[in-house]
């Protein structure tokens, strides 16, 4: 799952460069607090959302969201986001300096 994790990682604007996108996936696969989340329909994965959790402070942060070009406008990053609130109930789930403009899109 690495290099369709790193495929679809690729279409945000911040991961072009192959070391960086060689670091984040290194990032999500050794860190317990950075997780990597696939979305899949039907058969394809078309999407990514990264994730860090702080148990501590019961807060969630949206790294990454990236969504197959082909699929955008489909409400596919929206739907990600919604399912981590979900599964994350009890934590507030705040954005970085990448994801916070689409986040308050998504609220």
């Amino acid at each position: 799952m690495e290099k369709i994790a790193m495929g679809l990682l690729s279409f945000t604007t911040e991961e072009k460069d192959i070391k960086k996108l060689q670091e984040t996936i290194k990032i999500y696969s050794e860190n317990q607090e950075d997780v990597l989340f696939l979305w899949k329909e039907h058969e394809d994965m078309i999407g990514a959302i990264g994730i860090h959790v702080d148990d501590d402070l019961k807060r969630l942060t949206i790294q990454h969201v990236s969504v197959n070009p082909s699929h955008r406008d489909n409400g596919i990053g929206q739907q990600m986001v919604q399912a981590l609130c979900q599964r994350y109930d009890a934590y507030e789930v705040v954005g970085n300096q990448l994801t916070d403009d689409f986040l308050s899109k998504c609220k």
